[in-house]
């Protein structure tokens, strides 16, 4: 079983401080670290009134000084958003930085206010991310190179190239993720977004990346008292889907998916996404799921507090984590090397 914890650093006006929240983001990531999670997922938006995490790249090379062993994962940056050399150099500087831990997993962003901000377009967002993955593996050969008509040579280049892994929903997707990439990040989708990339990685040659990795729930959170725990994280929890509501509204004309309104704290419970249950329910989730899943852990989630983030965490050590199933194949994406 692969542990994620995960971190957007979103900040309401209601959340913890913004200062408080990356404080105790890089405590709790040596603290992962040190019980023995797998990975470390950030994430990436922008012109986000809450502070959604700008720079995952910063705050995982942060991490990275506080930690020896956690996987440090994009999930996912918005490639059409770089420069794709410069991503190059700074991807570089942080494998070398991290004795080779990052994953990167790319994606192609959605709202407009974002590509407008760094002046591209939507419409072109899945060539740029194609081509950023491209290149990405062009620089890091250590060759000179040119890029649009400029001369580049990126060095120094990791001894372990950075795996790249696309992260979407459609089949277009899946199918050059088997061709150009290391791997598909397609976490919290339905399991038929991941056949079409195992198809495909069968139609080239390539490994068999096997089955889709079966999925905790969005949200989890480990209580004493599940019916008191839950009164004050809903409103965390529906701000979050508030906000994506809203951001799929503005990309598509009307929200998507599991964002399509009409949420209440009754039906997001209801919806088994995002649960709080006790640690005999946790161990007992974890052994459905099994040794071939991922179980994610979000102690900061929309702005909670981190003082009820660590009180949760340590819960969770004393009464999930030695329970776990944590011997065999770990879920890493389809990863073909």
């Amino acid at each position: 079983m692969e542990l994620v914890m995960i971190f957007d650093m979103r900040t309401p006006d209601f959340g913890v401080g913004r200062a408080a929240a990356y404080a105790a983001a890089l405590d709790m990531a040596e603290w992962a670290d040190g019980v023995g999670f797998d990975v470390l997922g950030l994430g990436e938006h922008h012109c986000a009134e809450d502070g959604y995490n700008p720079s995952p790249l910063v705050l995982a090379a942060a991490m990275a000084g506080r930690t020896r062993q956690v996987a440090l994962r994009t999930a996912v940056l918005l490639a059409p958003l770089y420069d794709p050399v410069r991503l190059a150099e700074d991807l570089a500087v942080a494998q070398l930085a991290s004795a080779g831990r990052m994953q990167l997993g790319l994606g192609f962003g959605y709202r407009p206010v974002e590509f407008a901000m760094y002046g591209r377009r939507v419409e072109d967002r899945f060539a740029l991310t194609c081509n950023t993955a491209r290149l990405l593996k062009t620089a890091w050969t250590g060759a000179p190179f040119n890029h649009e008509g400029r001369p580049c040579l990126v060095s120094p280049v990791p001894d372990k190239p950075v795996p790249i892994l696309l992260g979407g929903m459609a089949p277009k997707v899946a199918r050059i993720a088997a061709e150009i990439a290391d791997g598909f990040l397609v976490p919290l989708f339905p399991p038929k977004v991941w056949q079409p990339y195992r198809d495909a990685c069968l139609r080239l040659g390539k490994p068999d990346p096997g089955p889709y990795p079966r999925q905790g729930p969005t949200f989890l959170w480990v209580s004493e008292d599940p019916e008191a725990d839950w009164q004050w994280i809903a409103p965390h929890i529906l701000h979050v889907l508030d906000s994506y509501s809203r951001w799929t509204a503005e990309a598509y004309g009307t929200p998507q998916g599991p964002y399509a309104g009409g949420m209440t704290a009754e039906t997001v419970r209801e919806s088994g996404a995002y649960q709080v249950l006790r640690p005999e329910a946790v161990v007992a989730l974890a052994r459905e799921l099994g040794e071939h899943s991922s179980l994610y852990l979000p102690p900061l989630f929309g702005g909670i507090d981190p003082t009820r983030g660590w009180a949760m965490l340590q819960f969770f050590e004393q009464q999930v984590l030695p329970h776990l199933p944590r011997t065999g194949t770990k879920p890493l994406w389809g990863m073909q090397a």
